[in-house]
């Protein structure tokens, strides 16, 4: 193995992996949505008068 082959090696196993911040994203929007939709459904319960 080359030098560079090897540096390019130890970089890329240095880099944190990139599905971290995915699941983050993944994660918020599930919670909005659930947030969303159970306005949606309780809003339709509400006593008008």
């Amino acid at each position: 193995m080359d030098h560079a082959a090897h540096l390019a090696l130890l970089l890329a196993a240095d880099q944190p992996p990139a599905n971290g911040i995915a699941f983050r994203i993944f994660i918020v929007v599930s919670v909005v949505g659930a947030v969303l939709l159970a306005w949606f459904l309780l809003r339709g319960y509400r006593n008008n008068g």
